[in-house]
């Protein structure tokens, strides 16, 4: 590599990024577009129209595209994108949001042994068999979002490893789906009277360093010719790979958390769980090591409206405050709160949570009347409701005495220094690393393995490539929590599986 740049592109759930790197790996551009899902009939979703049009939007911001000697996308993981043999899209496209395949999530894991979640394409595809919906007759492609712009792009219906993995459980070494639980999905399929092959409709699997395709005529010109034909492609992959390889978190007892619309923790792990837990997903990193994976629906979205709303009330009074320094400003203002928060809680559930069993989001702030109901104590709750889900399930990871090496945080919560990365110190009792790039995450993650393919030799990993490269010599900073700010986390967090039960009835009645 030498004067070469290459693309990552993320279709994310609030905004479609893009970023560019160097010989050196260091970002050098950046461009984006925002949007958001909508529920539409109970059902959280994005058009696919709007995707083109904000993937050609993020592009276009980009300069120096001549330059880019490798290209890949990556995207939200799950989820369910069902096409017929033409690839015309058969029903809307069902997101991870989505909290509406509990049944066939349940008997997926009894079956397989190995936990589904609702958000896994299997589930979907075994609700929609379950449910007897009328699209199945038309079948063809069950794909991601990563996997179906890399379709378009390319004419290659493949995925990555770590995006593979977030739909079916792989084989030990990764290469393929698990053949014999793959043989008993194509069985409960068939015991429900369908003729559906899933591992057919299901996209091929692609390991990290393989070209992945190139852009066809019919690719450059469905993105208006911003990128050459020719181009080659890295092998499409989820955000929760994208997020590893951001943070160089690919080898054994190395974690990161990404914090977004979404929050999931992601442990490599060098040996298997003793057990299959509802609230641990196995998946894989671009390589084939197993990871446990701790996901929750919900992080920043209710906390980002309410700094949105204090922003227009600063406006009522004559403030003009770019957006970034209100979210900075905010942020730091919650570390004057008290480290429980004064008794302020704050659910933030804005979709449904499945980890908490709750199908349908309802955010809420309660108090007791004696709560020190400040502005700093209450931002600071906002903040703690963020990770307060995802540490009830790394507490599971402890009792498996998972080794946890490297704690490493990345995404739109760790923008503002110090303040995330503070807050998940504390919920996770451990040391949290950010790096310069911890809020760039998906496209810089996707961008980087669009230079390890570039660069592959056949003998490199993709730890020695990420190791010796891209991260030598980034700066980091470490923050340990103090037993206080433990301890007082702890208490928000006791007092918060509380309100889940109200959260529960609020779900049930408005």
């Amino acid at each position: 590599m030498k004067n070469e740049k290459f693309l990552g592109i993320e279709f994310g759930s609030t905004r479609i990024k893009a970023a560019l790197i160097n010989h050196s790996l260091e970002t050098v551009d950046s461009g984006d577009h925002s949007w958001e899902s909508t529920l539409s009939d109970g059902i959280w979703t994005y058009d696919l129209e709007d995707a083109k049009k904000g993937f050609i939007d993020a592009l276009s911001k980009i300069s120096d595209r001549d330059s880019i000697a490798g290209a890949g996308i990556s995207g939200m993981m799950h989820g369910y994108l069902a096409f017929d043999k033409d690839w015309n899209l058969l029903v809307p496209f069902r997101t991870w949001q989505n909290t509406i395949t509990g049944e066939a999530a349940d008997k997926l894991t009894a079956a397989l042994d190995y936990n589904t979640p609702q958000r896994w394409s299997s589930a979907h595809l075994f609700s929609a068999v379950l449910k007897r919906e009328e699209h199945l007759d038309r079948l063809a492609h069950v794909t991601t979002i990563s996997g179906y712009f890399h379709y378009l792009l390319t004419g290659v219906n493949g995925v990555g490893v770590g995006e593979a993995g977030g739909m079916f459980p792989l084989s030990d070494d990764g290469t393929s789906f698990h053949p014999e639980k793959m043989e008993i999905f194509r069985n409960m399929i068939k015991a429900e009277g369908y003729d559906i092959d899933p591992e057919a409709v299901f996209p091929k699997i692609l390991k990290a360093g393989e070209c992945a395709g190139r852009l066809t005529e019919e690719g450059s010109a469905l993105i208006g010719g911003l990128l050459p034909v020719g181009l080659p492609f890295a092998p499409p992959e989820g955000d929760a790979a994208t997020g590893m390889v951001a943070t160089c978190a690919v080898s054994p007892g190395t974690g990161n958390v990404s914090a977004g619309t979404s929050v999931f923790a992601m442990v490599v792990l060098d040996k298997p769980l003793s057990q299959v837990y509802r609230d641990i997903d196995i998946i894989s990193t671009p390589e084939g090591r197993p990871v446990a994976m701790v996901h929750c629906n919900n992080c920043t979205s209710d906390s980002n409206k309410w700094i949105s709303l204090l922003k227009e009330t600063a406006e009522l009074f004559g403030a003009d405050i770019h957006h970034t320094d209100v979210f900075e400003r905010l942020y730091r203002a919650s570390l004057d709160g008290e480290p429980n928060c004064g008794g302020v809680l704050v659910c933030n559930y804005v979709a449904g949570e499945h980890s908490a069993n709750i199908e349908n989001g309802r955010p809420m702030v309660i108090r007791r009347p004696d709560s020190n109901f400040t502005l700093p104590n209450f931002l600071r709750a906002t903040l703690y409701s963020t990770l307060v889900t995802l540490s009830i399930g790394m507490k599971i990871l402890k009792k498996e005495n998972v080794e946890i090496k490297s704690l490493t945080g990345h995404g739109g919560l760790f923008k503002t220094p110090e303040v995330g990365q503070r807050y998940l110190a504390a919920a996770a009792g451990a040391d949290v690393t950010c790096m310069k790039t911890a809020g760039e995450g998906g496209p810089y993650g996707m961008a980087l393995l669009a230079a390890y393919m570039y660069d592959k030799r056949g003998t490199a990993s993709l730890e020695e490539f990420l190791s010796e490269h891209a991260f030598r010599e980034v700066y980091r900073t470490v923050i340990s929590p103090s037993p206080e700010e433990i301890e007082g986390f702890e208490r928000y967090a006791e007092d918060f599986k509380k309100v889940i039960e109200i959260e529960r009835v609020a779900s049930e009645i408005l």
